[in-house]
């Protein structure tokens, strides 16, 4: 079977079938097809879309190009949630060890940051000795114990998916939902999962801009999961703004320490956390209802249960034992910290969450190349979110910085994503704007 082909026949509009596309993935995988056809073909999806049989098909020939985990040995459910990105997105940190004082088993297999996007495991890097790459053995063990492991992919979960992005990254393909959602779900199916939660923002710190793009993506996203036999549910969340008061690495480590240990909780942090929490014991059978589910996730925080498993869960994998006691201690704290003040008072109306991620990345706390390393210690804390009233006193972020230039550099990238004005003009934006339902 002919690379060219398959290209020829999607090209002109035609569907390729099960056995097509695994040729397809086969050849990606061990590089009998060429960095060309692989574009080509890529293109062609664009322009001519793939229906759901061909989006379920190649999900399962690229998550099978490579190992897929097996937790039959496990007692309890396993399941896992994934967010499309966004900027102070620390959910996973909360996320994880209250579904796992839940009753759940979570082997969650996070990225690193994207663009303006915070990533999970650049989070977890800023907590010393913490081992984001464990052997297969520990990962194992640590889910066991625990319940809960938040690591990072390793080489032999769904190698395809990996060239065929790279070349997608390249010719200007990046953005089908068809692609997408193939390359997502696959890292994901990968885990051995019995139920998956999804996370997709719209807003100006997400990827997809508007509400109906983010409704597209997560349509296909839960129609392919529960094709490919994996129950899944998605939500539609909010990020016209930050959703932690914090950004930055270390910054949003120790925001979730404060959250897990009830010291300072930002509200639609919380609300989004407990309801992704809820879904995801639904989808395991460990609550009825949603609103069981979401009582449930609030006793694992009010309970110190979730405080606890993380705890746990960073000490087994190579953390410090004591962080959640002393986490100021052991988390890097940048040299400068100034306030961000408004040019005149008012109420935050709007925020720019993009332009917000990137002067995190201005300050050293994201890459503008793959090879470039991370200081965990810089970011922004105390953002003000939307209704928020900001004046001489009650600034728009404080900015944590390695020097006093990238201080004022970023202050000014944070003064110009502000939009301040009269408390009237403030709309009323749910957090949670929807919901896709899992599918029989």
């Amino acid at each position: 079977m002919l690379a060219q082909e398959l290209i020829r026949k999607k090209r002109d509009g035609g569907t390729l079938t099960a056995e097509e596309i695994g040729v397809f993935v086969k050849g990606l995988a061990d590089e009998t097809v060429t960095e060309g056809q692989v574009a080509a073909l890529a293109m062609a999806i664009f322009f001519r879309k793939m229906t759901r049989d061909e989006r379920v098909a190649l999900t399962l020939a690229m998550r099978d190009s490579g190992t897929v985990l097996d937790w039959s040995d496990l007692d309890r459910p396993v399941i896992d949630k994934h967010s499309t990105g966004g900027v102070g997105d620390n959910v996973s940190l909360m996320l994880a060890p209250a579904l796992a004082a839940c009753g759940l088993a979570v082997p969650m297999i996070s990225g690193r940051g994207l663009g303006h996007t915070g990533g999970t495991l650049d989070k977890f890097d800023a907590i010393p000795g913490y081992t984001t790459q464990p052997d297969n053995a520990l990962f194992r063990k640590v889910v066991a114990d625990v319940g809960c492991a938040i690591i990072g992919q390793t080489a032999d979960l769904a190698p395809a998916d990996k060239r065929f992005y790279a070349i997608r990254d390249v010719t200007g393909t990046v953005e089908s939902i068809d692609l997408i959602t193939a390359s997502i779900l696959s890292k994901k199916l990968a885990a051995g999962l019995d139920g998956l939660v999804l996370d997709v923002k719209w807003g100006t710190g997400a990827f997809m801009g508007t509400l109906e793009e983010a409704r597209a993506l997560a349509d296909s996203l839960v129609t392919v999961a529960n094709g490919a036999g994996c129950r899944t549910t998605a939500l539609l969340t909010d990020m016209n703004e930050p959703l932690a008061s914090a950004a930055g690495n270390a910054l949003e480590v120790k925001n979730a320490v404060n959250f897990l240990t009830g010291r300072e909780i930002d509200n639609r942090l919380f609300d989004v956390t407990v309801a992704l929490g809820a879904e995801a014991l639904v989808i395991a059978g460990l609550a009825q209802t949603a609103e069981e589910g979401a009582t449930a996730m609030r006793r694992a925080f009010d309970s110190g249960a979730a405080a606890e498993h993380f705890g746990r869960m960073v000490a087994a994998l190579g953390g410090p034992a004591d962080f959640m006691e002393r986490a100021d201690a052991h988390l890097a704290t940048a040299p400068v910290e100034r306030a961000v003040y408004p040019d005149t008072p008012g109420t935050v109306l709007g925020v720019d969450a993009r332009a917000v991620g990137v002067a995190v990345v201005e300050l050293g706390g994201g890459r503008r190349r793959p090879s470039d390393r991370i200081d965990p210690a810089v970011g922004l804390t105390h953002l003000a979110g939307v209704g928020h009233t900001v004046d001489a006193d009650a600034p728009l972020a404080i900015v944590h910085a390695a020097s006093e230039d990238a201080a004022a550099r970023a202050g000014e990238m944070v003064r110009a994503a502000y939009r301040v004005g009269a408390a009237a003009q403030v709309d009323d934006r749910p957090v949670i704007a929807g919901r896709i339902a899992p599918q029989a």
